[in-house]
Order: structure tokens, then sequence, then C-alpha cells
């Protein structure tokens, strides 16, 4: 809550803007992986852009392996940043990181947007695609950190709704992809009004983003200087967590954000720089390691087992039933739609129990039956394998397996980010926000380069 001398957010102006700003930051990766099926028509080997957004044309033998690397490559960046973050931003201006990575994610989808009109052969569309993937989810990792420094000048609300904003933008893009699909207009021209939905989206956050020296709410708090960096908290397909109020991270139903150094009676503006009768030693990276480094292997393991098969297996899956409306609209809804929303749904069960505690060794027993999602997916209806059969060719089976698979996904994720802050001491504990940023990168990187081996595997 705001101090009381402080201007009034008029009309929510500034939580809305930060909200959108959210939603910008996942836009790219989620429109990416979820117009899978336009890409894979691209690299099957026809020169036009015929292909629609709705047949699945992944297969084992896709040559591409489209699925798997535009999975790594947005990945990578999020881990390279996480190690670069302190580097990049003592060097580079604050506004020139947000103004400059929003300018070249519209820039990259613009070109993307307007590749739906060029015929090009599969082989340099592929490359000019997996460059604005790189580039793109760069970007976005840039952008992220610093957008949650500003967010650490302002009352923790604001973290909330721009985290909010995040989960919200893996449904916002199956949602454009099935109203694509249902618009009823040729292939193209569907196609070219998906992938000009999330240029819009950016220009709104460009647009929010330099609304806010105008608003005086924003300029109050974004004029204040924290006494030292705040942590910069990291999101994926991406990323929601739930908060505990108890162990000083702001509360939530959807998130929990990384800033574990802050009272939680207080907001982050003003923090006793005079007067204090005793320092706490600087923690240890490695102390701290040691207490948290299992419930650290448990969220490296999670996000290990989700990216190894999503999407780059699941995407693969197709109805067993014979070709029609259901058949079309299969891999939206049931795939990448029913991932986002159980996702979402697991990460907000946190607000109302955490189970189990931190001293049970029943975490890391759920964490380890994960990797059962592994052979079950990938013995799903998947056409043209070559080495393992299809056990469960029913869509009831795949359906049933993505609930559970994302719902746990959802709930062990927050529930790992929750507890690892409860295992450290009061002064330790931004240390362990950082360590735990780091390993759910890691985890994320991991789980996409597996994605090759299970592939090919089919």
């Amino acid at each position: 809550m705001a101090r009381g001398d402080a201007p009034q957010d008029s009309y929510h102006l500034v939580g809305i803007s930060f909200f959108i700003l959210g939603l910008g930051t996942l836009l790219p990766w989620n429109f990416f992986i979820t117009a899978i099926p336009y890409f894979q028509g691209r690299l099957a080997g026809a020169n036009s852009t015929a292909g629609t957004l709705s047949t699945n044309h992944t297969g084992p033998t896709d040559t591409f392996n489209f699925n798997n690397w535009v999975t790594l490559l947005s990945q990578l960046p999020l881990l390279l940043f996480t190690l670069l973050n302190s580097f990049l931003y003592q060097c580079i201006p604050e506004a020139v990181r947000i103004l400059g990575s929003l300018l070249g994610i519209l820039l990259l989808f613009a070109l993307t947007a307007a590749l739906v009109k060029v015929d090009m052969s599969p082989g340099p569309f592929f490359s000019i695609t997996m460059v604005s993937v790189w580039f793109i989810n760069s970007f976005c990792a840039v952008l992220q950190g610093s957008l949650f420094g500003q967010l650490g000048t302002m009352p923790s609300t604001y973290s909330t709704l721009f985290l909010s904003g995040q989960g919200l933008a893996g449904i916002f893009a199956a949602l454009a992809m099935l109203m694509s699909m249902a618009s009823g207009v040729d292939a193209q021209t569907s196609a070219l009004g998906y992938f000009i939905t999330p240029c819009v989206g950016i220009l709104m956050s460009i647009v929010c983003y330099l609304s806010l020296p105008h608003l005086e709410f924003a300029r109050y708090y974004l004029a204040k200087k924290p006494s030292r960096s705040p942590t910069h908290e990291l999101e994926t397909k991406a990323e929601l967590l739930q908060a505990d109020e108890k162990n000083g991270i702001p509360n939530s139903p959807q998130v929990a954000t990384l800033t574990l150094d802050l009272d939680p009676e207080k907001e982050p503006e003003l923090e006793p720089e005079l007067d204090e009768p005793q320092k706490l030693e600087k923690p240890s990276v490695f102390i701290v390691f040691q207490k948290i480094w299992l419930t650290a292997l448990c969220l490296v393991l999670v996000f290990t087992v989700t990216l190894s098969v999503f999407p780059a297996i699941t995407a693969m899956v197709t109805s067993s039933t014979s070709p029609g409306k259901w058949s079309q609209f299969f891999n939206p809804i049931c795939c990448f739609l029913l991932f986002n929303v159980m996702d979402w749904l697991g990460r907000s069960l946190t607000s109302y129990f955490l189970w189990p505690d931190e001293d049970s060794r029943l975490l890391p027993l759920l964490v380890c039956l994960r990797f059962l999602f592994v052979p079950l997916f990938m013995l799903c209806h998947v056409p043209e394998r070559a080495r393992l059969p299809i056990l469960f060719p029913q869509d009831a089976y795949f359906i049933t397996f993505m609930l559970l698979f994302a719902v746990s996904n959802g709930y062990l994720v927050s529930l790992t980010m929750c507890l690892a802050p409860r295992q450290v001491l009061p002064h330790e504990r931004e240390v362990a926000g950082a360590l735990m940023t780091f390993f759910l990168a890691l985890g994320l990187s991991c789980g996409a380069s597996l994605s090759f081996l299970f592939k090919a595997l089919l």
C-alpha cells in the first residue's frame, strides 16, 4: 500500500500499464509455440504459404526439428541473460533497455508477419525464423529484468499485476490462434492476422511504457532509487508463482515474486539506511545453496520434464477421430489452451495450501513421478513414428495426461519457489531468490535440450 503522502493511481492507469507490459513480455514465446502448425506447414516442402494454421505437419520424421529448436533457442537466452544481468543493467540505461527491447521485438514480429506473404524455400525460412526466435527472446529477457527493476521501487501490488499479465499471455495466444482458425478466411490471411496480433500487443506495451512518466503516481515511485538493486525476477510460459506473505514475498493467487529481501509489511521504496546498530554479514552463496539445494533440484527437474515434451512432443499429437472440425482444433485446444489454463490453476492452488512442506521427502518423490509423463506422451497418437508403438490412441488419454501434466507443473513450480525462502534466514532470502532464478533458467534449458533425444526416440 502506498504511503499516505503518495499520489493516487488515478483510474488504475499505472496498474493497467504494468499489466499490459507483463502481457507483452511473454507474448513472443507463446505466439511462436502456439503457431507450430503454421511453421511446420511452411517447412513441409512447399514453397507457398498456403499451409493452414490448423493442419499439424509435425512428425518424428521432421528434418528441421522445428519444435525442438524453437524451444531451445527460446530458453537459452533466458539462461544467458540471467548470468549477464548485473553487467547489462550497470552499463546500459534503463530507458534504452526497455524501449530498445520493445522496438526490437516489434520489428522482428513485423518481419515474421511479412514472411507470411513471401514465398520462400524451407531452408532459408527456417534460418530466418530461428534467428528471429533467438533475438526476440533475448530482447524479452532484457525487457523482463529491466521492468522488474522498475517494479522494485513500487508497491508490491504492481508486481502482482505485471506477473498476472504474464500469466495470461499463453491463454491469449491460444485464443488468438483459435479465432484465426475459426475466422473463415483463407489460410494466408488467417496466419497474417495471427502474427499481427502480437505486433498490436507490443505497440500497446510501448504506449503504456511511454505514458508512465506522464502519470503522477508512476513519477512519484519511479523517481525513487532503491538503496540496492532489486532482485531481477524472471518468468517462463510461460511462469507465475504463488507467494507466501509470511516469508516476505508479496501475496498473489497467481504469482510469487522473488523480491525475497523485503519486509512483508513494507513497500520497497524506503529502507532505513542510517542508524543500523548491527549489520549482518553478507550471505554466503555456498551456505545458502547447501540449505536449498534439494528444493532447487526439484525446480530444475520440474522444468526439465515440462520443456522436454512441451511443446516438442505434445505438438505432434493429433486426434484419432476422422478428419473434421474437432481434428483441426484438437491441438490448439487440448495442447496449448488446456496447458495454459491448467498451469495457471495449479499455480493458484498454492494460495490455499502448501503441501508437502519444506521438510518432507514427498516433494522429491512427486517431482520424480512427473518423469512418467515423458513415455505417456510419447506413446500417444503421434503419426508417422518409426520406433515406439501407439499405446494410447484415444483423444481422452492425451487430454487426461495433459490436464495432470499442466496442473502438476504449475503447482510444483509455485510450491518450490514458495518453500525456498522458508529454508533460509531472512537476510539470506535475496541470495536464495537469485539462486532459484538461475536454477529456473537452467531447468528450462535442460528440458529444451532433452527434447531432441525424446524426439529421436520416436
